[in-house]
């Protein structure tokens, strides 16, 4: 990476070092030199995030799957980070700033419970999608009325399925599915990870949980990175980047209330704030496409199945509809391309669930443990 200017966390805890330097000259820099490469490594995943962000791999199943790579390997730092310097996390401000930030992270798992439920819906689409492959493959012999009556309901059925509605995951939420797969968790831990024992209720908001999650998000106070020996800092682009990953994925994939207009505003001081607003704008820039503003996800593959399932259902609609002129060499041609678009998915799809289920359970992992070790120090004191 070419040399850039020093950042602004990087000069608060120059400044920092600065100062107990003069106070006591024997004291290591080790921290400060892991909480710079936390820093450094954020800005790193996320300025090759933005570099592979062309039209043709932006939003994704495989793009997406990326950017969860890079939060899990940012979050697997910031928790070594947090573990680390616990002794820390019993002084004010720093009790309170990271409380803050494992309120912000509870409600980031009922962003992951409702993404598992919009992917479940995409799994039910491929089911359609087999029935008008099945329908309409020429291979299997002439095609007759029966076949194409298939392919309709079939295509209908996908299309209501596809329209974006605020209640369309409505039937799904109600299944209580989440990530958890041990039911016999200790009690002490089900009262702070409620998202656990339920998935989303009926009145859930995605929109409404991302304002939560970003609510009140501010760069820390330079008194509050020196009174932390800049964890601060470290928690606020964690907090920051948990944000953007679940606006991500509720930008991509089908949920409760979907709503992109959450307030972002990244100090550009910080190196991974240019990519990571880069990014922002780029998706922006997709949801206000005219074939995407009623989309029920911007994810691509979800594009491309709507896109051939709409012109292939207006093809076999048409009245003058034979399969012995042009229209059924088009037909084809779709048949074609609906099935490229299914193994995308269908190579795709199990994949990215379990990125998301692992960011669920690393979240749960980090809060745990954090939790864990502040009663232990807390005992000992």
């Amino acid at each position: 990476m070419p040399e850039r200017d020093l950042s602004f966390g990087r000069s608060l805890l120059s400044l920092r070092r600065d100062q107990v330097h003069l106070m006591d000259p024997t004291e290591p820099m080790s921290m400060e030199v892991e909480l710079d490469s936390f820093q450094r490594q954020v800005a790193e995943k996320f300025i090759d995030l933005n570099a592979s962000a062309n039209d043709d791999k932006l939003l994704s199943l495989e793009w997406i799957g990326k950017l969860l790579d890079s939060f899990l390997c940012c979050q697997e730092e910031f928790r070594v980070i947090i573990f680390n310097h616990k002794s820390q996390l019993l002084k004010q401000p720093m009790d309170r700033l990271i409380e803050d930030y494992f309120e912000r992270s509870v409600k980031a798992l009922d962003v992951c419970n409702a993404i598992r439920d919009g992917i479940e819906l995409i799994g039910q689409w491929q089911k359609l999608i087999e029935i008008v492959i099945c329908a309409l493959d020429a291979s299997h012999g002439q095609l007759g009325e029966g076949e194409i009556h298939r392919a309709k309901k079939a295509l209908i059925d996908l299309a209501i399925g596809m329209v974006d509605d605020k209640d369309s995951s409505n039937s799904l939420a109600q299944r209580n599915r989440s990530f958890t797969r041990n039911k016999d968790h200790n009690q002490h831990h089900n009262g702070y990870l409620r998202s656990l024992s339920w998935s989303v209720s009926r009145s859930w908001s995605a929109a409404k949980q991302l304002q939560g999650i970003g609510n009140n998000l501010a760069t820390p106070r330079a008194s509050d990175v020196m009174a932390t020996n800049g964890l601060a800092l470290t928690v606020y682009t964690m907090t920051s980047i948990l944000l953007f990953v679940m606006w991500v994925l509720v930008a991509a994939i089908p949920c409760q209330d979907r709503g992109l207009q959450v307030h972002f505003y990244f100090p550009r001081h910080f190196q991974w704030a240019v990519p990571v607003m880069s990014l922002h704008d780029k998706i922006m820039d997709e949801s206000k496409k005219r074939d995407k503003r009623k989309a029920c996800g911007l994810l691509k593959e979800i594009n491309l199945l709507e896109k051939n399932s709409r012109m292939l259902s207006e093809l076999i609609d048409s009245d003058n509809f034979s399969l012995t002129d042009d229209n059924g060499l088009q037909v084809k041609e779709r048949v074609e391309e609906l099935m490229q678009v299914r193994e995308s998915v269908k190579e795709g799809l199990d994949p990215f669930e379990r990125k998301v289920r692992d960011v669920f359970h690393r979240i749960v992992r980090s809060r745990t443990e954090a939790l864990d070790s502040l009663g232990k120090v807390h005992d000992q004191e």
